[in-house]
């Protein structure tokens, strides 16, 4: 995997008209840049410079005792080691090549993109002091976003089956759910669950999965509580797990019936079937080309002319090896997303849709779905929620 996703960053650097990309890091344990997994499979401890080029190169600068590591896994043409410093080897990489963009792991927007601490490319600048290269430096964003976007198909394979062991274990939490069970006891089968069959989670287990019981909830993020299941509330899981380092990331809703009902209130009714609607006319606006406020705007649009509140969060996000996967989201144009929604979608992204509408006398309606985006549309990675599904008494 790791030579396939450099070979593709190398004709990404051609693509983009980028001479030379670095990844500058020490101490990746404590201070981890989030691309390089992406290009190097070993640990570093001391400055290291992972440099590919748009003419095929790939090139390490690595403390001596990384050397051998890093020579074994094969990934890398030139090796270079040192002792005392790393400054002579870098210096003479980039002099000799002379590149007239050099990118670099900073952003303003993204964190996925944003993995250079400000130490290591002061370190930098000294290492090319007196040399035209400082002015050179460029952000890697449009490198980082379209590598980490452009899923390969062993890529959407795995995420795939991540969807499909977390839809196995949404089943298996709704026929546990009942009055009289709280959030938390919910949460603790589902992790039961995860444990049994020795799966990892997408993320933080403290809200993995994020179980949510009627009105007045936090709504997202929060951990469950001891709050109970009780008829008339709507039930909203957030959940995902891993399959081979690739996440899943999904939202279900349920109904509580109350004695005497065959299904839910109109209210509840029409506002999941309102929500459905909102995620289909996302996906079918989803295409290469098109940004993540156009998408945002088609969804959002949908739910307001229709009587609700806006969602207050952006439509939804790119999935990988991490849940928040970063480069182009779908949202709004708020300051936070600063870049990100502006950018344009790409083939073979993976991206949530999760719109919301809130029920003041019942809870949350939600739907989370996964979507990869084709040359010339959008199919579902999973198959969707199309109905509410129902807790009985």
């Amino acid at each position: 995997m790791i030579r396939e996703k450099i070979d593709q960053a190398i004709g990404i650097l051609r693509e983009k008209e980028i001479d030379m990309w670095i990844t500058f890091v020490r101490e990746s344990s404590i201070t981890g840049d989030p691309m390089l997994s992406y290009i190097c499979d070993i640990g570093v401890t001391w400055q290291s410079a992972f440099i590919l080029t748009a003419k095929g190169e790939r090139i390490a600068i690595v403390g001596q005792y990384d050397v051998a590591s890093l020579r074994e896994s094969g990934h890398y043409q030139e090796i270079l080691g040192y002792v005392e410093s790393a400054r002579e080897h870098l210096r003479s990489v980039v002099l000799s090549r002379d590149p007239r963009k050099i990118a670099l792991n900073y952003n303003t927007s993204i964190p996925t993109s944003d993995g250079l601490t400000t130490g290591m490319y002061m370190n930098l600048q000294s290492f090319l002091k007196d040399t035209p290269y400082p002015e050179r430096f460029i952000s890697a964003e449009p490198v980082i976003s379209s590598l980490r976007g452009r899923k390969t198909p062993e890529e959407i394979r795995r995420i795939r089956e991540a969807c499909r062991r977390t839809l196995n274990l949404f089943d298996q939490a709704g026929t546990f759910m009942a009055p009289g069970r709280s959030e938390a006891e919910v949460a603790a089968h589902v992790l039961s669950l995860v444990e049994a069959n020795g799966y990892s989670l997408s993320w933080d287990r403290d809200h993995c999965p994020a179980v949510y019981s009627g009105p007045g909830t936090a709504g997202a993020h929060a951990s469950p509580t001891a709050r109970h299941i009780q008829p008339g509330h709507l039930i909203n899981m957030d959940f995902g797990v891993r399959c081979e380092g690739y996440c899943a990331d999904l939202q279900r809703t349920w109904y509580v019936l109350r004695p005497g009902e065959n299904e839910a209130p109109e209210a509840v009714r029409r506002a999941f079937r309102v929500l459905r609607e909102s995620v289909e006319l996302a996906r079918k606006a989803m295409r290469p080309g098109v940004t993540g406020v156009a998408v945002d705007r088609a969804a959002r649009h949908h739910l307001v002319e229709n009587g609700y509140a806006e969602f207050p969060h952006g439509l939804g996000h790119q999935v990988g090896r991490e849940t928040h996967d970063g480069g182009a989201l779908l949202g709004p144009a708020w300051e936070k997303y600063g870049s990100s929604v502006h950018l344009p979608l790409e083939a073979g992204q993976v991206f949530t849709i999760e719109p919301r509408i809130t029920l003041e006398d019942y809870g949350i309606v939600t739907l989370e779905e996964e979507v990869v985006i084709g040359e010339s549309g959008c199919d579902y990675l999973n198959p969707p929620q199309e109905e509410l599904l129902y807790i009985r008494g």
